[in-house]
């Protein structure tokens, strides 16, 4: 009965503490990506950019802070404006 306990107490922390890595990865992915599409942007992704200049500062220091939520939320919301200003096929409209 202990080893039971034992075996389900391991797996429940092992599923919570990767859950909370990846929260953490989530976060860094998106800023990488938003950091990739600024190195490579064309004019207008450029001004996309530019136009969420604040949202990619609060996501960074809300990273740096450990408010991973908020990173999360603000990275994901610049990535999404950057997708519907662009086609399928990478160049914007």
């Amino acid at each position: 009965m202990k080893r039971l306990t034992l075996s389900g107490l391991c797996i429940a922390t092992a599923l919570l503490t990767s859950h909370a890595f990846a929260a953490d990865d989530l976060c860094a992915a998106n800023l990488q990506k938003i950091d990739d599409q600024d190195k490579t942007a064309g004019s207008a992704s450029a001004q996309i950019m530019e136009s969420n200049k604040e949202d990619i500062q609060k996501a960074q220091a809300a990273q740096a802070s450990g408010d991973k939520k908020t990173c999360i939320a603000l990275s994901t919301r610049v990535l999404q404006e950057y997708e519907k200003a662009t086609n399928t096929d990478g160049k914007t409209q």
